[in-house]
Parts: C-alpha cells; sequence; structure tokens
C-alpha cells in the first residue's frame, strides 16, 4: 500500500513550491477577490442547479429546517449569578436571541423567558453580519459581561462589555476590535487582554503574541505588558481562577498545539508552574491538577501517559512533588474530561468508546473515588452549575437513537432531576447500533459504529457512508442527530462512525500514533473499516461514501486519491487540502505540531506522499466528490476546497462544489443555512449510492 502510494507522487507534486508561485490556482486564494467570488457563484449554481432539481430536495431542506428550528430542542444552559443564560436560534430569531430565566423557571415544560439581547435586532440596527460568538461574565456575580460578536462566523470577533442588569451595552466600557483575540476578567476595572495590539503582535499562526493587562479608563494603547510570546509560537493569553479563597492570576505561554508553559503572577512577578511542556495544568481549589500527554518522571516516581495527577498547589511551588494518580489509563480506556464543583471533580472517562462518571473527593489529604450510578449506553458530558458555589451540575445523556436528555445532579449522590429531552424525529424503533472492529495494515484493532435498520439486508447493496476524523486528539462518540436520522437512516442509508488513530478515543497515545511522519496510520485505519464493511456485506464499493469536515476533509480526500476503487461518493467539508501551503494559510501554521512542516525537505516527503492536491492524477477514475466551505471561513482557508475542485476540473473529474458566503469554519451562520447544506449533502449521498 505504501509503495503504491509513494507511485502516485508526480516529480512536480515533490518540488512543489510553498510559496504557490508554480500553482495555476494560487489566485483563489484570495478569498473576496472579485474574480473568485465569480469562480464560487458560478460553482454554487451548478451544485444548487442539480442537486436541488432533485425530486424530494425541497421537502427534505423544509423538513431539516423544521428540525433545526423546533422549538422543543433542549436550550443549554449556563449559570451566572443566580440566573441561567441561554443562546437560542430559530425561524423567527434566525440570528438568534440572548435570554435568561431561573433555574426553577427552567424546569418548566415552556420557561418564560427574558429577553438580554435580541442578535436580529442589532444586525440591523447596527447594519452589521452579527454571528453571536459567546459572552464571559465577571465571577462570581458581577454584573458585567464581555460579548463576543462574529462577522460573518468567523473565529475572529469584536470585544464590546455589556451590562446585563441594564441589558445593554457600557458606554465607554471596553471594547476591543475585530481580531482573534482573547478578553478575560481580571477585577471589575481589569482585564487580562491579547488582540492585534498592530505591527509585530500577532504569530505567524495569526493570534496573540502580547498579553496585556487593560485598566478601565485608560486607553488600549497605554495597557501593560504582561507576556511577549515569541512570533513562532502559538498564542498567549492570561486569565484568573475566581475560586474564593483560592484566587490565583495565571499568564500561558502556548509555544505550539500541544505544548505550553504555565506562569503564577504575583503582581509584577512571573513564577513558572513547572509542568512538562506537553501537559495541561490547572488549580482546583487548593490542589495543582495535571493532564499527561507522555510519560512524567518526577519525584522518583514513573507518572504514565494520559494519567491525570494532582498535588498541593502551594507545596509544588516550593519543589514538592508528591503527586497523587487520579486516573491512570488502561489499555481501552482514556480520560475524556473533567468538571469542578464547590467540592468534588467529576471525571468522564471513556471505555471502549462508551463513558462512564467518576466523582472524586479530598479530604485529609487523600482523594476519595466513587463510581457514579449513570446510564451505560452513549456518551455522557458533565459541566458545573457554579463550579464555585454549588454542587449541583448537569448531566447531558445521549446516543444515536435515545433523543439526547439534560439532568441535574447532585455531588454525593446517584439521583438527578430531568430538566429537558430532544424530542424524537425519527422513529428509533427500526434501528440498531453495533459496534465492530476493523484490523489495520500495521495489525491495529480499530473500533467503528454502525447504524442502520434492524432488518437490513447483508447483501452488500445499502447506501451506506462512514464518517470519520482522526486528528487533534478529538473522540468520536455516538450522537443524536436528526437530521442524520430524517435525512439518512430514513432513506435507508447505513451512518457509520471509525474510531481511527489520531483521535482520542484510546487518550493521547492513540493520537500520537498518527502524528506527522505516522499520519498514515490513520488513513489506513480509515481503508480498513470501508475494507471491513464490504467483507460483511453491510455495502459495497458502489454503495459506499465517505464524509468528513475539516481535518476529516483532509482524511476523505487522501482515501480518495489513494483507494478511489473503495468508494462512490466523497463529501469534503471545510477541509484541507493543500499540504504543502496549508502552514502558510490562516491558523495552518498553528497545526504543524499535527502534520509537519512543509518547508523541511524530510517533513515534506512524507506529507507529500498523502496531500490530495498533490495526489490527485488526470489518469485516475475517482468517485464523485461534493466539496463544501465557506468564504468566512478564517481558520481552514477555503483556498484549499477551490483549488482541489478547479484542478480535478482541470484534469476532467466530475466534482461539484458548494460554498456559503458567510459561516464560519462550522461551515454555516444560522439553521437555515445548515438545512441548506445537509439537503445538499444528503441528496448528493443518496443520488450516488442508492
Amino acid at each position: 500500500m505504501r509503495q503504491l502510494i509513494g507511485e502516485t507522487i508526480s516529480e512536480t507534486s515533490t518540488m512543489a513550491r510553498s510559496d504557490g508561485a508554480d500553482d495555476p490556482h494560487l489566485w483563489l486564494e484570495d478569498t473576496s477577490s472579485g474574480a473568485a467570488l465569480d469562480w464560487v457563484r458560478a460553482r454554487n449554481a451548478v451544485c444548487e442547479r442539480e442537486l436541488e432539481g432533485r425530486g424530494g430536495f425541497a421537502a427534505l431542506r423544509a423538513r431539516l429546517g423544521t428540525i433545526l428550528n423546533d422549538k422543543a430542542r433542549i436550550p443549554y444552559i449556563s449559570e451566572h449569578a443566580g440566573l441561567v443564560y441561554n443562546f437560542w436560534r430559530d425561524a423567527v430569531h434566525v440570528r438568534g436571541v440572548w435570554r435568561r430565566t431561573t433555574l426553577e423557571r427552567y424546569r418548566a415544560e415552556a420557561p418564560e423567558w427574558e429577553t438580554v439581547l435580541d442578535l436580529d435586532r442589532l444586525a440591523i440596527d447596527e447594519g452589521e453580519n452579527w454571528v453571536w460568538a459567546g459572552a464571559s461574565s465577571l465571577p462570581p456575580a458581577g454584573m458585567r459581561c464581555l460579548l463576543l460578536l462574529s462577522r460573518g462566523g468567523g473565529d475572529a470577533h469584536v470585544v464590546r462589555e455589556f451590562d446585563l442588569a441594564a441589558r445593554a451595552f457600557v458606554a465607554g466600557g471596553f471594547a476591543l476590535p475585530e481580531s482573534k483575540c482573547s478578553a478575560r476578567w481580571l477585577d471589575i476595572d481589569r482585564l487580562a487582554v491579547a488582540t492585534d495590539f498592530g505591527e509585530g503582535s500577532m504569530t505567524t499562526s495569526g493570534y496573540p503574541r502580547i498579553v496585556k493587562e487593560w485598566r478601565r479608563g485608560t486607553a488600549l494603547a497605554d495597557a501593560v505588558t504582561l507576556f511577549e510570546a515569541r512570533a513562532d509560537d502559538l498564542s498567549v493569553s492570561a486569565y484568573k481562577d475566581f475560586t474564593p479563597g483560592f484566587e490565583h492570576e495565571f499568564v500561558e505561554r502556548q509555544t505550539g498545539f500541544y505544548s505550553s508553559e504555565l506562569f503564577l503572577r504575583s503582581g509584577d512577578r512571573l513564577a513558572r508552574v513547572d509542568k512538562p511542556d506537553d501537559a495541561n495544568a490547572y488549580t482546583v481549589r487548593d490542589q495543582l491538577v495535571i493532564e499527561l500527554r507522555s510519560d512524567w518522571r518526577v519525584g522518583g516516581r514513573t507518572y504514565a501517559q494520559g494519567s491525570l495527577v494532582a498535588t498541593d498547589f502551594a507545596r509544588f511551588m516550593a519543589g514538592e512533588r508528591d503527586l497523587a494518580v487520579l486516573f491512570a489509563p488502561s489499555a481501552t480506556s482514556s480520560l475524556d474530561g473533567v468538571a469542578m464543583t464547590a467540592s468534588a471533580l467529576l471525571l468522564t472517562e471513556l471505555d471502549n468508546v462508551k463513558n462512564r462518571i467518576v466523582e472524586l473527593r479530598h479530604a485529609d489529604g487523600q482523594w476519595l473515588r466513587r463510581e457514579v450510578a449513570a446510564p451505560a449506553f452513549g456518551a455522557l458530558a458533565v459541566s458545573a452549575l457554579d463550579p464555585a458555589a454549588s454542587d449541583q451540575y448537569f448531566l447531558t445523556v445521549t446516543d444515536f437513537l435515545t433523543p439526547t436528555s439534560l439532568y441535574l445532579g447532585q455531588a454525593g449522590s446517584d439521583e438527578r432531576q430531568p430538566l429537558k429531552a430532544m424530542p424524537a424525529f425519527f422513529e428509533a424503533a427500526h434501528y440498531v447500533v453495533k459496534q465492530f472492529e476493523a484490523v489495520s495494515t500495521d495489525g491495529t484493532r480499530v473500533p467503528y459504529f454502525v447504524v442502520m435498520d434492524r432488518n437490513t439486508p447483508m447483501d452488500g447493496r445499502n447506501p451506506t457512508v462512514l464518517y470519520g476524523y482522526g486528528g487533534f486528539e478529538i473522540a468520536m462518540k455516538p450522537f443524536y442527530s436528526g437530521v442524520t436520522g430524517e435525512a439518512w437512516l430514513a432513506k435507508g442509508g447505513v451512518y457509520v462512525l471509525a474510531n481511527i488513530r489520531g483521535g482520542g478515543e484510546f487518550g493521547p497515545r492513540w493520537h500520537q500514533a498518527a502524528l506527522k511522519d505516522q499520519r498514515q496510520r490513520a488513513f489506513d485505519d480509515f481503508l480498513a473499516v470501508a475494507q471491513d464493511l464490504i467483507e460483511r456485506k453491510v455495502t459495497s464499493a458502489r454503495h459506499l461514501g465517505i464524509m468528513g469536515g475539516s481535518n476529516g476533509g483532509l482524511l476523505v480526500g487522501a482515501a480518495m486519491t489513494q483507494r478511489p476503487d473503495l468508494f462512490n461518493a466523497v463529501v469534503c467539508q471545510v477541509p484541507l487540502l493543500d499540504m504543502r501551503r496549508y502552514h502558510k494559510l490562516l491558523a495552518g501554521s498553528s497545526w504543524m505540531d499535527e502534520y509537519g512542516d512543509p518547508d523541511v525537505a524530510s517533513e515534506w516527503e512524507y506529507i507529500a506522499r498523502y496531500s490530495p492536491y498533490h495526489n490527485v492524477a488526470e489518469d485516475k477514475r475517482y468517485p464523485r466528490m461534493l466539496l463544501t466551505t465557506s468564504t468566512r471561513d478564517d481558520r481552514v482557508h477555503p483556498g484549499h476546497a477551490r483549488k482541489m475542485v478547479a484542478l480535478m476540473e482541470a484534469q476532467g473529474h466530475d466534482v461539484l462544489y458548494w460554498e456559503n458566503l458567510e459561516g464560519g469554519h462550522a461551515g454555516a451562520a444560522n439553521n437555515d443555512q445548515q438545512a441548506q447544506m445537509w439537503a445538499l449533502t444528503y441528496t448528493f449521498l443518496l443520488e450516488q449510492l442508492r
């Protein structure tokens, strides 16, 4: 397999220049040029004319719009100062409304909400295409927050101070212009701000290089510098732990995607927290908690990769290295999440891609462990109501066939109160979920989930879509989707989710097994799942399609160029595809810890072997491909998808392209755009695979 892949690389691709001088399609990287947008509109028209003309498209789009705008969806909440807040979009509030109520009222079937900010009205009043990017309230009960707004849905946003009591922006308050920035409260009159301060203040990845303390009433230009990172670092930020009695201020220098330095700030002094560079560390009351990505030899002991350890923070800063192990991974288990309540830590663990919850309490110098009785199926997620003042927490429960439910739990108890449940958007009784394993090229066993009708015949003729990601230590877990249910399962389709290497299903080791020069392992795993599906006669190459977005777009692009014989449809969403120039486009250079540096000859040698843009060939027959992206995606450059389409068209391949003119990396800025995107996607898959 590897020799065959190597033989597909032309001399031209191997010698490709990262400045793009030899790339005839480089002009498509000019995101908003008139010529490029004319090219986009022409291809959008072709895609929409074909797919919207298919029988059932209009009905599908309308149905998906109804699902995405359904008022019975769960309104997820966060708590601040005794009220719970929710951001909500529906057919009436297209851009969305930020609203609040009490927890008691929230329990009601139809809560009474108070509108805090109407984003549709704000967009009209200010003549801006505002998209909600979040809010950060002043702990523990301050009536100010920092509101984040994006133009068109990109990662770059403006920051504006908002008065929660008056439900209005603060006149003369804190405000930052549009940038990929970080703004954190230190107190009512101070912010830690990392933003674009002018020339030389951003890293090569496009994130802030300098963090400053900005005091109310002073000009941003007069803010005091706390730390300057290097230009080739990823970013820098500062923040405060507001836990009463355990307040600390920190500066974090992100040297790479998986490496960082953490400093405790005391006045003008910064003291480095002596953690491993690739570990995450944070304080939980008097404890320092550290998540390990590699083995750590310290204090005469070795703590295993993937472990969670803790120690007294003050004694650690004084040089003591006595660590308690809160979680140790096994061959099948990994740490999936950590949540803090007022007196406990709640660990979400994964075991063979199934979740469980463990409660830890620190008492008399010891950590006490208790297994929480939680549903033993699907995916579980925990978030604290108020980490500093309450032991209550939200528990989200979901799987492929069970509508997502939200509960209110209490640390120390297994009892929980049901709060909300998503309505059933399709008849789940018709379907079954199975978990299988494929054997990859090197013998590694790779699990995957299959969702299909109970009466599906194993005759190799079932339209099947295989979804994968395989990167950045992100685990692919079961989820409930009315869109997938209605647009695919209800049409007779089989849905498959692959848990390939590069992801986080089995912790850091599973991720690191597919880093840099080992990237091919992720592709091998994905191809092994495809072959296993065919061998089991779930489907066949004629009826098998693949789908992935972002890093998953790279995955399906590589799978298509390496084994075009295995598939009959490819959906490639907001993808990375030109791996010769990815590090020069938007946030791309921040991902070199994942893929490698194409400007280093030895690293480009292995990257060139899979870069889809450099391996698509005129003399090969490829499955039909639909590429989707967003003009406003300022994370993964739309030039990747544009140039791939232009090249494939020039080579005579059959490819469809659709670019949303707004929407950011999510591909869509509102529910109606989501409905359009998914209706196009599943119409394409149905036409190709039935």
